[in-house]
């Protein structure tokens, strides 16, 4: 059977060729190479590595391996140090430059800021191209887990488990020591042991003084590696030493218009997310969707005084508040606002004197009623022996009850949210296999790993739009401006497109503050 043969390796060519000719007009890298050429690095904060005997490489060149590197499922300083060497789509990209590692590295790690403005740039550039809708926002987040084990995760009572387990191994090697009275190599095993458990006993103590002093949290914790990492519920019972990342996601195409990486859970990430939203689109004209994790009163107000539509599930009653009847519960007692007072399902007004109380994060009135003592339904109503049943409402009820009618009215809407939140996390941490932050030693450096996950998803979505639309990739980015747009200075609307080529014809396009980090 006949084969296709190959070229002969020893063959010389009778022509000569160019590096441009080995990579396709269309090809996703040139795409990549005049996205990051319209960008003026010096006003995004890029610093220019310090020139240690020979000239530092090009902010530029750099950010163009890790665009190219992340969009091909390549992370770490090492691999993409490699592909410079025989990638021929890297080699055309880097005009044959080949970075070493530590440089690769250092780059990422000292230009965090300036990497999540390169991600605004991004949705500039789909806002100039028609592809946000800014009309239906979709917000949820992530666990990333980080380099970190739970073993070098430690609070209170992990510390103090360590420091008894201690106490006692020492109790036990003094017994050693007193038993093995006259045998001189026993002991000096012992006192090497009873040395090494009071080492590993003052090493417990300071993480023991050290979450002593943390009051920034209810469950202080220490984490060795990476020290702003948290240990968290991942889902169910699963837990992770990991970092959240939130993300708004616009309707239209599934292309992310805000992200940002946190310690924290979503109880209090709404109003943050909303906030950063309205900056980054200039307008508060949107309808934004979440979870029931994101329920929470004081980030009802926040949106309510941002101007922003909200429709977020409402959680289930807790069993401590459930009435013995669901039919009785609190929320199917009528409340007046004009009057200040509830209605039961038996007619009966619970009024409140007043009063304000406070709880840990918030202030609430109490309302009640004397009829509880004669009602024939009280068994069905509450379980309390002595005051009969108490409503609580808080000073953010009414922002609460204005999300529920919002829902109730548009449960049509609210049912696109997880197809549009999980688009972006599926094709990142499932497709990609991009499930951790690859940096560590805090949440800067983190934050510039999670930054080019999120431009490199957005780019690249970005690209398919314009080949489904069928427009070439350089044309669509080059066409008719002979750049995207320069940018200048942060919170600065406008720009000349020709400003870097010394043109005179100006074109006004909308720009979004890079400012917002």
């Amino acid at each position: 059977m006949e084969y296709q043969q190959g070229q002969d390796r020893h063959q010389l060519t009778l022509y000569t060729g160019c590096l441009d000719d080995m990579v396709g007009q269309e090809n996703t890298v040139r795409a990549i190479d005049a996205f990051v050429n319209s960008l003026d690095l010096c006003a995004l904060g890029f610093k220019t590595l310090a020139s240690q005997g020979r000239p530092p490489y090009d902010p530029a060149d750099l950010l163009k391996l890790y665009l190219y590197g992340y969009m091909n499922r390549m992370r770490s300083s090492r691999v993409l140090e490699l592909e410079c060497t025989r990638n021929i789509e890297l080699i055309w990209l880097m005009c044959n430059l080949k970075p070493d590692h530590n440089t690769i590295a250092r780059f990422r790690k000292d230009n965090p800021k300036a990497i999540k403005r390169v991600f605004r740039a991004t949705v500039s550039l789909a806002r100039n191209h028609d592809l946000i809708g800014a009309a239906l926002l979709a917000g949820d987040s992530t666990k990333l887990r980080a380099q970190n084990s739970k073993k070098n995760n430690y609070n209170k009572k992990k510390v103090e488990r360590h420091i008894a387990y201690i106490d006692k191994k020492l109790a036990e090697h003094e017994k050693e020591l007193a038993k093995a009275d006259g045998d001189s190599d026993r002991q000096e095993e012992v006192k090497k042991e009873i040395k090494h458990r009071k080492a590993q006993r003052k090493k417990y103590e300071v993480l023991a003084q050290q979450l002593q002093k943390d009051n920034s949290s209810e469950n202080p914790q220490i984490s060795t590696s990476d020290p702003d990492s948290r240990h968290q519920i991942v889902r169910g019972a699963i837990t992770e030493v990991s970092y959240t990342a939130q993300t708004m996601v616009d309707d239209r195409h599934k292309l992310l218009v805000d992200g940002k990486l946190t310690n924290e859970n979503d109880k209090k990430a709404m109003g943050m997310m909303l906030r950063r939203s309205k900056s980054i689109l200039g307008s508060n004209d949107f309808t934004a969707l979440f979870d029931k994790g994101y329920h929470t009163g004081s980030e009802f107000k926040t949106a309510h005084d941002l101007g922003v539509a909200t429709l977020v599930a409402i959680p289930e009653i807790g069993r401590a508040s459930q009435a013995p009847d669901p039919n009785y519960n609190a929320e199917n007692f009528r409340y007046d606002a004009n009057l200040d007072r509830y209605t039961c399902p038996q007619g009966h007004a619970l009024a409140s004197n007043g009063s304000w109380y406070t709880a840990r994060n918030y202030h609430f009135k109490q309302y009640k009623t004397t009829a509880c003592k004669g009602c024939p339904v009280r068994h069905l109503c509450t379980t309390a022996k002595q005051n009969g049943k108490i409503i609580q409402r808080s000073e953010f009820a009414p922002y609460i009850e204005g999300n529920k009618k919002r829902v109730a009215m548009a449960p049509e809407t609210y049912k696109k949210r997880q197809a549009l939140v999980e688009h972006p996390f599926g094709t990142i941490k499932r497709q990609w296999g991009f499930d951790h932050i690859l940096t560590k030693r805090g949440i800067e450096a983190a934050s510039a790993d999670f930054g080019l996950i999120l431009t490199a998803y957005n780019l690249k979505r970005i690209f398919n739009i314009f080949k489904g639309q069928g427009k070439g990739l350089v044309g669509a980015f080059l066409g008719c401006f002979g750049c995207i747009w320069t940018l200048i200075k942060p919170k600065r609307r406008d720009f000349n497109p020709f400003g870097a080529f010394g043109g005179k014809t100006k074109f006004y396009l909308p720009f979004f503050h890079a400012s917002v980090v």
